[in-house]
């Protein structure tokens, strides 16, 4: 599995959830998606997600669409994307 990361902050984070709602990377074809805040800075988002593809993560990357709900959300600088491709994954056992 592919996995990619995009971090970046934002205006307002209940704006930005708003529009990130219309444009979640499933609606993109990801596999799933986790959103995280910072703990220090609230403001400050990273969305995890995983695509079949290096392709797929790369086209979802470049949508335009992707790039000005970013914007009209109140994102602020530029996002960085880092892919990576999965090697292991485990949970912890239930108690």
């Amino acid at each position: 599995m592919i996995i990619m990361s995009i971090q970046h902050r934002v205006r307002d984070y209940d704006e930005w959830k708003q529009a990130f709602d219309e444009f979640p990377p499933t609606k993109g074809g990801a596999l799933f998606y986790r959103l995280n805040r910072g703990i220090d800075d609230p403001n400050s988002v990273e969305a995890v997600c995983g695509w079949r593809s290096v392709e797929d993560a790369e086209a979802f990357k470049s949508n335009p669409e992707l790039a000005e709900g970013m914007k009209r959300a109140g994102a602020v600088g530029t996002p960085r994307f880092e892919i990576y491709q999965e090697v292991e994954a485990k949970e912890a056992a239930q108690v």
